[in-house]
């Protein structure tokens, strides 16, 4: 009698999305494997636009309940767009798409390794990316076929505003920086607004960081040097003392539309990096270890220094680990009225 579950089979003209499910330090990534349209355009950027404007129920529908949640996160994996790349991927997230995914790298890289998407060659092994800000070279570092430790070296990471202040409604006067990692993201002390960096603060880190994303975004110009597409705030990262000394600090991002992120944020680090680089905190050559609002971690190192349009940029190397939490099959029922999700919050 229970076998007949097994055995059951969905109509033909219901579409099926497969995924693999991971995690990064905490952090979900629904990656999407299967039943998907051919995406055109020969970019990252062209192809996140023709999803956007084409495909995005799928988006909705995956990312939001009943499927997912306010807080899920999602990755496309495409063919490469450039001659040598490896493959090439896209983000979504209960707001829309960002330009830059450190977590999902990370766990990108685990799950090109461990499923054969791309050949390994010793204890390490190299793969090139195409994102939306361009390549991204990360790295595995493999034990008996797995990967224990993924690497990825950013996009140059920079600031964009240094020692600002905003009136914020709900507030008062909050001083921030804005930096990029593949992402812009402000740069605020918690400690200075009376928030601690704990779970316990979730609902008051979300308040404050919309109220502050939006105050800045309202106010300041963010403005990318090459791209504009890249031009907008993602986020705003409060900052503050580590729970365990060993480690150098802690983040916690409030992203999209208030989604908390349950890791470190790997495009966050690798701007804090520029950050701190900036103010002559962080050399090349040191490294860092963050953590995250559940106590995870990642490390960013400074691997570079180069000049990316007219800003001092450093090259990150963010590193870290992630797991696989499962494999699924999501059907969408053509009559069901809640088919392309919602959202409570």
């Amino acid at each position: 009698m229970i076998s007949r579950l097994s055995e059951w089979r969905q109509p033909e003209n219901w579409q099926c999305i497969q995924t693999l499910d991971m995690h990064t330090a905490g952090e979900p990534l629904r990656v999407i494997t299967g039943g998907l349209p051919d995406i055109p355009g020969s970019t990252i950027l062209e192809k996140r636009r023709y999803f956007k404007e084409h495909l995005d129920h799928i988006r909705t529908g995956l990312m939001w309940e009943p499927r997912g949640h306010a807080d899920m996160y999602g990755a496309v994996i495409t063919p490469p767009v450039t001659a040598d790349g490896d493959f090439g991927t896209f983000f979504l997230h209960n707001e829309g798409y960002s330009t830059m995914c450190g977590h999902a790298m990370i766990a990108l890289v685990k799950l090109a390794v461990e499923t054969g998407l791309v050949s390994v060659t010793g204890n390490k092994t190299v793969l090139k990316i195409d994102a939306p800000p361009g390549r991204i070279t990360a790295h595995a570092e493999i034990h008996r076929g797995k990967v224990v430790r993924s690497f990825f070296q950013n996009v140059p990471s920079f600031v964009l505003m240094e020692n600002k202040t905003i009136q914020v409604s709900g507030i008062g006067k909050v001083h921030f920086d804005v930096a990029y990692g593949g992402a812009f993201y402000a740069f605020v002390d918690a400690e200075a607004l009376g928030l601690n960096l704990g779970s316990s603060d979730y609902t008051r880190l979300i308040d404050f960081g919309r109220r502050i994303k939006h105050a800045v975004m309202n106010e300041f110009p963010i403005t990318h040097p090459i791209e504009e597409d890249l031009s907008f705030l993602y986020g705003t990262i409060f900052t503050g003392s580590p729970e365990n000394q060993a480690n150098h600090s802690r983040n916690v991002c409030v992203f999209a539309d208030g989604e908390v992120d349950r890791s470190p944020t790997g495009s966050g680090v690798s701007a804090r990096a520029a950050l701190h680089y900036l103010k002559g905190e962080l050399k090349p050559g040191h490294a860092v270890t963050i953590e995250s609002i559940i106590g995870t971690t990642m490390t960013v190192e400074i691997v570079d220094t180069v000049t990316f349009g007219p800003y001092e940029a450093v090259i990150p190397e963010v590193s870290g680990t992630a797991s696989f939490t499962g494999r699924h099959e999501f059907f969408f029922d053509p009559v069901d009225p809640l088919r392309k999700g919602f959202l409570i919050r």
